[in-house]
């Protein structure tokens, strides 16, 4: 009998009508290579996270009201400089891309050809995005460094 390599089996013959068994192609990367798809995770996640450390900072200085008035008076105070305003632009930045690219994401799970059309669906997102933005950006810089 002959040695055989582990994990094949002999050719197929007379003697062996089993196809041989070949060991599965070794995958060249990960699932999601820069796609579309993963970038969409990737910044849903991320302006998710900050939306969530925005709101925990905001309801802290609220209840501040309750403990100080003064504190809560001088923490608003802080609010006003063009550091804070362009804190606020960020924050406006984040809530509207996820609002956005979260309709996207029902669309691809309620709707039958949303998978399909998945890709599409995410250039409108940025372009809806960057309209939006377009309206917003200019006059709040505006306010913020008193234009």
């Amino acid at each position: 009998m002959s040695e055989k390599s582990a994990g094949t089996l002999a050719a197929p013959g007379p003697k062996n009508p089993l196809p041989r068994i070949r060991a599965p192609k070794v995958p060249t990367g990960t699932l999601y290579r820069g796609n579309i798809g993963m970038w969409s995770w990737v910044l849903h996640r991320i302006t998710g996270v900050s939306i969530f450390f925005f709101l925990l900072v905001h309801i802290l200085d609220t209840a501040l009201v309750r403990v100080s008035p003064e504190a809560y008076n001088a923490v608003i105070n802080t609010y006003k400089t063009p550091i804070m305003g362009l804190g606020e632009l960020a924050l406006v930045v984040a809530i509207g891309f996820h609002a956005l690219n979260g309709l996207r994401i029902i669309l691809i799970d309620f709707w039958s050809v949303g998978p399909k059309y998945h890709k599409l669906m995410f250039v409108v997102v940025i372009l809806l995005w960057v309209v939006l933005l377009a309206g917003f950006v200019p006059r709040h810089l505006m306010h913020v460094f008193g234009g």
